[in-house]
């Protein structure tokens, strides 16, 4: 329902109240999602709780623009893939410069409210393995290890392990424009091709290398955490009962889209 207010025209909510910033962004569930388990109450477990939960807001949005842009490749638009993969980019390295903001927080300071935290863990961040699906590294068996899903954290998972990755839908582009993709050696040889000749490929071009900073930009915030990690707890082990820092480290050399760094080397 709609209405003047002062000449000017007004949205009114559900209940007939006026639309106001506060109504609009929900702050007041929003702010009341800080629930600290410390008691007597950590100072410093407000600003846990909080970046992790702007973690996941960003995680939300990445998922969006992720989604988009494979089904803009799927749609042959490839401008608008680039355009939000490039969106993706600004995100991520803000989720990079955030740890910086967590690491004002001592281990004397994280210690005083740790042990509330086992048996969560980021490990179980749900959004964050969609992401790793979604951009190309599938693993089936981690949901077949996290018990402690949702039946519809499990759905989530499962429909991103059945839906096309960014690599799979860039292979659509790539046949797209006359290459074979049966193969790695064909793979490899339409990527020397594109990358040869930047001026017929060039939107293609550009698309793999929005991909490529995409891998690179997760590969840094992963490399950032792990430190970040490893100057907080040392080498305890994580309250979900991983190893920890030690299992932050196995991540380190995961690659996205390891053709497009080979391609390096041939160039």
């Amino acid at each position: 329902m709609t209405g003047r207010w002062d000449g000017v025209d007004v949205n009114f909510g559900e209940e007939g109240g006026r639309l106001t910033y506060g109504s609009y962004l929900r702050l007041e569930h929003l702010l009341d999602q800080q629930r600290l388990e410390s008691d007597p109450v950590a100072h410093d477990e407000l600003l846990f709780i909080t970046i992790h939960q702007v973690y996941e807001l960003w995680f939300k949005q990445i998922l969006h623009e992720l989604t988009a842009s494979r089904d803009a490749m799927l749609t042959d638009q490839l401008w608008l893939a680039q355009h939000l993969l490039r969106r993706v980019h600004t995100i991520e390295r803000t989720l990079t410069q955030q740890v910086d903001i967590l690491e004002t927080m001592t281990p004397q300071d994280f210690g005083e409210f740790r042990h509330r935290l086992s048996p969560a863990s980021g490990f179980q961040s749900v959004q964050f393995r969609e992401i790793e699906f979604l951009s190309g590294a599938k693993d089936p068996s981690f949901v077949k290890r996290f018990r402690g899903l949702s039946d519809l954290e499990k759905a989530r998972l499962d429909q991103r392990l059945d839906e096309p990755t960014l690599w799979e839908a860039f292979l659509v582009v790539l046949d797209g424009a006359g290459f074979s993709t049966t193969n790695e050696d064909d793979l490899h040889k339409a990527l020397q091709t594109v990358a040869g000749d930047r001026r017929q490929y060039a939107e293609i071009w550009e698309l793999a290398e929005a991909l490529l900073q995409h891998d690179e930009l997760a590969a840094s915030w992963r490399a950032r955490h792990v430190v970040m990690v490893e100057r907080m707890i040392g080498t305890k082990p994580g309250t979900g009962g991983s190893s920890g820092a030690g299992y932050l480290r196995s991540r380190l050399d995961l690659r996205y889209y390891p053709l497009l760094w080979d391609l390096r080397s041939s160039l």
